[in-house]
Formats: structure tokens, sequence, C-alpha cells
């Protein structure tokens, strides 16, 4: 948990000067804290009290540090004064700070605002930065047209010196922004000589990940519990592959389809990297997902759009279906006492509302109230499936569902739902403790998400219907079953 919570929080330092360190260790207080009681007190739970308070004051220090020390561009950029001008040779010069350099001399400045035609775009004042050229005015066209003739000038004029990028600022009136290519060939192609496609390595970490999974079968099922020893062979490790296959099958899936759509809108990305882990008693399931890099701006909104929705959507279509096979193939028993989420031998299917639906319409009426199911290995991988796609789809920072919402509501509207998202998500957790860690860990994740290259043209109809029923698949995986539908369902 302190490896994952480091490559979270060092996905905020690019918006904070406040140091990862402190971050990482006000955002690992609490777990360390109750692992302190834990041990102190002969492993028993720690109070309520001992859960929240360190909970909410370190979430809240934790905000705090990073608005503290949140960079701004008074601090990072240069402000419009014109420099003063010095003489080659005078004294004055070795006693001043060194200038930013501007990214455009005054000539090509002139030919800079020939690239904005007053139909398209009136072009009112030019700020510089460091790196790059901020043009504001007023739009007097479609936001598609004026992109489409703006970026083409700028590169009749500047080959690919320049990525030119439109957003909506502030006050909601749109601008654009020529930011430095790191890609050009100016610079000697450097981007060309990166190294994507790692196939070595990403076939090494799914044999990893295929082998851990195997073993967490042993630990899920129970095969490992109390101390039991157990001679770890072949014939051993069989037995958790339909749980390896389909697992990793639909992780791949999601993230192969996040590739395939990246390389169809041309945005650079990297091979499926699948993470092996060990399996733990806290953690069982032997991997902690897949991931892809995406290593090129997104062009524009619906491209943002088709890369997020295409991973969760595809392993979704594919989930279900196993899922609903490997639950004609479980076993119906008696729920515990004390029912746990982890216990497979009796799995309790209300935890979820798709999740019951989808049990009650295979197992029929043997499926009733004070029963749950003894879950074949397909049904188990199919629904952790089914819950990695539920958390990529929360709407919150990079995730695939922060993505969504960003292409379909803008940037800062989308940002502003992650947050909504997340505190959500927090008061439900204390119904479903289980959601507990999914609420912390999205409190670390930034809730602003990086812009499209043309951040302003919207969506079509279609896909703003298909981020809509994105969503009400996250609330159908996460939300337990109301009482009446249970009644309804007698379960």
């Amino acid at each position: 948990m302190g490896l994952i919570t480091y490559f979270i929080v060092q996905r905020v330092s690019t918006v904070t000067r406040t140091p990862i360190w402190l971050l990482w260790l006000v955002a690992m207080m609490p777990a360390f804290i109750w692992s302190g009681w834990a041990l102190a007190n002969n492993r028993r739970p720690p109070p309520s009290y001992l859960v929240l308070v360190p909970l909410l004051a370190c979430l809240v220090l934790y905000w705090f540090l990073i608005q503290w020390g949140r960079i701004t561009p008074q601090q990072s950029e240069p402000t419009n004064a014109e420099e003063p001008a010095i003489a080659p040779g005078n004294p004055v010069e070795s006693q001043m700070e060194p200038v930013a350099v501007r990214p455009i001399d005054k000539v090509e400045e002139q030919h800079l605002q020939t690239c904005f035609p007053w139909s398209i775009y009136y072009l009112q004042n030019v700020e510089y930065r460091p790196q790059a050229v901020i043009c504001k005015g007023h739009l007097r066209s479609h936001p598609e047209v004026a992109y489409r003739t703006i970026r083409e000038n700028v590169e009749r004029q500047f080959g690919d010196r320049f990525l030119v990028v439109l957003q909506e600022g502030p006050n909601g009136k749109p601008f654009f922004a020529l930011v430095t290519n790191p890609r050009s060939k100016q610079y000697g192609d450097r981007g060309e000589l990166e190294v994507l496609t790692r196939p070595v390595l990403a076939g090494g970490l799914l044999l990893a990940t295929f082998c851990t999974t195997c073993l967490a079968w042993l630990q899920i099922s129970g095969r490992l519990d109390g101390g039991k020893s157990i001679q770890i062979s072949p014939d051993v490790l069989a037995q958790g592959l339909p749980y390896a296959l389909v697992l990793l099958l639909i992780l791949g899936v999601h993230e192969l389809a996040h590739y395939l759509t990246a390389r169809r809108h041309r945005i650079r990305a990297t091979l499926p990297y699948f993470i092996p882990v060990l399996p733990l008693p806290w953690f069982p399931f032997g991997t902690f997902g897949a991931f892809i890099q995406i290593r090129s701006p997104t062009p524009n909104r619906k491209a943002l759009f088709d890369v997020g929705f295409s991973g969760p959507i595809m392993g979704f279509i594919l989930a279900l279906p196993l899922l609903m096979w490997g639950l004609a193939h479980s076993e119906v028993v008696s729920l515990p006492q004390q029912p746990n989420l982890f216990n497979v031998q009796a799995f309790d299917p209300r935890f979820s509302l798709l999740f019951a639906l989808v049990a009650k319409l295979m197992l029929g009426g043997t499926l009733a109230s004070g029963m749950a199911v003894k879950m074949h290995p397909v049904a188990v991988a199919s629904s952790l499936g089914l819950v990695v796609t539920a958390f990529n789809l929360m709407p919150v920072g990079q995730l695939d569902g922060g993505h969504i919402v960003h292409a379909m509501f803008g940037q800062r509207t989308g940002a502003m739902i992650g947050q909504f998202a997340r505190l959500l998500l927090l008061l439900l957790s204390f119904a479903q403790r289980y959601l507990m860690l999914w609420a912390i860990v999205l409190f670390l994740i930034p809730t602003n998400d990086e812009p499209a290259l043309n951040d302003v043209t919207e969506l079509d109809n279609r896909r703003d219907l298909l981020g809509i029923l994105s969503l009400a698949l996250l609330l159908l995986i996460i939300l337990p079953v109301p009482a009446f539908v249970s009644s309804l369902l007698n379960m």
C-alpha cells in the first residue's frame, strides 16, 4: 500500500511544490496509526473514533499541503512587463538576473498574428511564457473549425516547432496557446528515438503475473488459511488456471482496447504492462491490474472520450458473459452468521446490484433469502474484473471515468464532478466498509485531468449518451441491493 501511495502521490508533484515525502507521510499516517494499534492490542481492530479522526484529519492536511505549495502562474512564469533594453557589452548586463527567453521574437510575432484570421478568431493580446505563447481574443467560428484553421496556419509558418492548444480560460472564453513541441525535428527528432513497444518487458510481466495469479487462487480458495503448509507443485498451481486465465484475459482486453483506440487516434502509447504481486491475506488477488502509458498529447475531447471509454466497456462486455457462465457452474450454500466479502466459499451476492441481478438470473429460485454462493473460479475472476471496471469508471482525475466526464463536460466541470464523486464514495464507504480503501486512494489522486489539444470542441450526442450509460454502469456495480429490490427478488 505504501508503494502504491508513493506512485499516486508522485503524480501530484506537477501541481505543488510540497515535498513528495511529506505528502506520502501524511497519506500513510492513518495506516501507520491503525497498524500500531493492532500490534499493541493483540490485532484487535481499532475503535471507530480512531478510524475516523486520523482519516479525516489527514485528508484535510493532505489537501492543505497541496494547496499551500500549489504552483501558480506567477511563481513559474514571467510577467508581461517589457524587458529593459540593454546594449551589448553594457556592464549592467552581467549584474542582472538572466531573463527568460521568449519562444518567438518580434518578427515571428508578426507572422503569428497572420495565423489568426479575424473572421475565425479575433486576436487581441499575446502573452509570453518560458515555453509557450498565449493568444487571447474572441472566438468567431465553431471551435473545431477555428482550431483546424489556426493549427494549419501555425504549421505553415513554424513547422512542427509548436503544439497548438485550444483551452477554455477561467472566464469561460477560449484561448489559444502555442507550446514548445518536445518532439520537434528541430531538436534532433528525439521523440522518434523513444522506444515505446517493449515486448520483452511486457511479456515478462505477463508471465510473472500469470504465476502470481495461479498462486493467488490457493489464498482465495482458503487452502493457505490457518498457516497450513502446502507443497507448491504444477498440479497445485493448475487448480488456479481458470481464475488466472480469465482474470488476465479481462484485464488484458481492457488495456488492449485502450492501446488500439489510442493508436487509431494517432496517440503514442506503450504496450499493456501487468503488475504482479505475491498474494497476501489482505490482498489475495495476485495482481494490481495492468496499465498503458500515453506518451503524446490527446488531439481532442472525442479522442479523450474514446480512449477512456473503450477499456471499461470492452472489459465489461467480456466479463459479463463469463460471470454468467461462472455463476451457472457455482453452488448455492447457506449464508454464514458473519458474511465476509472475500469469502468465495459463501459469497453474499447482495453487495452489488448488478451481481445480485445476474446471480438471480443464473441460479433462479435456489438463491433465496439467507443463501450464499460458493463461487466457481471463473465467477471469482470475472466478478473481480467487474470491480476493476467500476474502479476505473470512477469520474476522478486520470482514471477512465475522469477522462469520460472531462470529455463530456470540460476540464473544469469534470474536476468538480471528481471532487463530488469521491466525497460521495467516502460517505458510502461508512455503510460499505470494503469501499473505504477506494475512497482513500481516490482522495490521493488529483482531480484535474490533462487537457486535450483541442479542449473546447464538445462531444456529439452519441458519445454523451454512452458516457451517461458508463456512469450508470458504475452505480450498478458499486451500489448494494436496496431492500425493496431484495424483497422483490426474494433474496
